[in-house]
């Protein structure tokens, strides 16, 4: 409306973008990325392993704590199974990834002691 046709053309034309102007503007989404992974990926990765480590290293007679809130101890451990006794006489079966927490390690079972 109040435009002039030569105005209007001129404000079309841009400078063509060089490689430096490309990193600048780059660098922000690399920058958030490299945050996203300190901040979030590395910790859950992680806390992943040791969580992993923890079933693994998961033996009878130990106390333990499931994701239900179930706590127990395990009778039986199989390969991806637990047998936990939950009450005299009562156990139930849970699956080992289930697991949130070792509440307390047992120790070895010791064979016959001799009694004096």
């Amino acid at each position: 409306m109040f435009s002039t046709p030569a105005y209007a053309q001129a404000a079309g034309a841009a400078a063509p973008a060089g490689p430096e102007v490309i990193m600048m503007q780059l660098l922000p989404l690399v920058m958030i990325l490299v945050v996203f992974y300190f901040l979030l990926i590395r910790p859950q990765q992680k806390r992943m392993k040791q969580h992993t480590e923890m079933l693994g290293a998961i033996r009878r007679g130990d106390s333990v704590i499931t994701s239900g809130g179930i706590i127990g101890k395990v009778t039986k451990v199989a390969d991806d199974e637990l047998t936990v006794e939950i009450a005299p006489n009562v156990a139930v079966r849970v699956v080992k990834s289930t697991v949130s927490q070792v509440q307390g390690k047992s120790e070895p079972v010791v064979a016959n002691d001799a009694k004096s």
